[in-house]
């Protein structure tokens, strides 16, 4: 869609589709119209058998700084109008679990308060090794309250809660130790390394990737029982599908798969 006024979405290229946080002279700030045009973004993404993976990246050298203080009620001034109305955090976070595709968190520089919190979100993140990372929320006398849900669901409650009280940046180095990001790359190859792993994740079967994805979320916040009770079910619909049956035939007979997405 080419009228966004805080993104760009790309789709020109698929399997992978590409959404850019575009206010490089802001930062890329993460307000309540950026969050609606991302959830619309998806939206187009979900409808479409052509996408299977999804990269979230920002225009310029930062990532996304966070909220836009000089605006937080997400107006954006006197701009063009978008074509998506502004939404929460609390409709996004869902809308990226439940989207039945991957979405990658392409990470080229700062990450930082909302901005971290939407890298997080994602189910994988690429960073360079010039990126930074921090709740810097409390610096400013704020408190990074929905973030929460996503963090400690990562890396747990003692470094989360270091992050939030001290509002300290940490190096991408630092944030794959803690299991903020799986993979940090020199910053000149930071966009080939995405690309290669998207491409890699949209060569696997979509169907199979969208129950696994949605079990996988469905389930984090079950007890061990249930949980499994609900794996159990989700698997039997995975060995139903006629991916299922294609994957098997093909490893038996040593030749690629082709999948039909059901």
């Amino acid at each position: 869609m080419s009228d966004y006024t805080t993104i760009l979405y790309d789709d020109s290229v698929p399997p992978v589709a590409r959404i850019t946080l575009n206010r490089p002279d802001k930062r890329n700030p993460i307000t309540p119209i950026t969050v609606g045009e991302i959830i619309h973004a998806l939206d187009t993404i979900r409808q479409s058998d052509a996408i299977r993976v999804v990269v979230i990246t920002g225009a310029g050298k930062v990532f996304s700084a966070g909220g836009d203080l000089s605006a937080m009620s997400g107006r954006l001034g006197d701009g063009p109008q978008s074509p998506a109305g502004p939404r929460s955090l609390v409709d996004l976070f869902p809308a990226m679990h439940g989207l039945g595709k991957p979405v990658i968190a392409m990470v080229g520089g700062h990450a930082l308060a909302g901005g971290m919190g939407l890298m997080v979100a994602c189910d994988l993140v690429v960073a360079s090794d010039k990126a930074t990372f921090g709740l810097t929320e409390i610096n400013v006398g704020l408190w990074p309250m929905m973030i929460t849900a996503e963090l400690v669901r990562n890396i747990g409650r003692k470094k989360t809660l270091e992050l939030m009280l001290t509002g300290k940046r940490i190096s991408a180095e630092e944030a794959a130790a803690i299991g903020l990001v799986n993979h940090v790359v020199p910053a000149d190859e930071l966009d080939a390394a995405t690309s290669a792993l998207a491409e890699q994740i949209a060569e696997r079967s979509p169907a199979a990737i969208a129950l696994g994805l949605r079990a996988f979320y469905a389930t984090q916040d079950m007890d061990l029982q249930t949980g499994l009770r609900h794996l159990e079910g989700q698997l039997g619909k995975v060995l139903a599908l006629d991916d299922a049956t294609e994957g098997i035939t093909a490893f038996l007979q040593k030749r690629k798969p082709i999948w039909k997405g059901r």
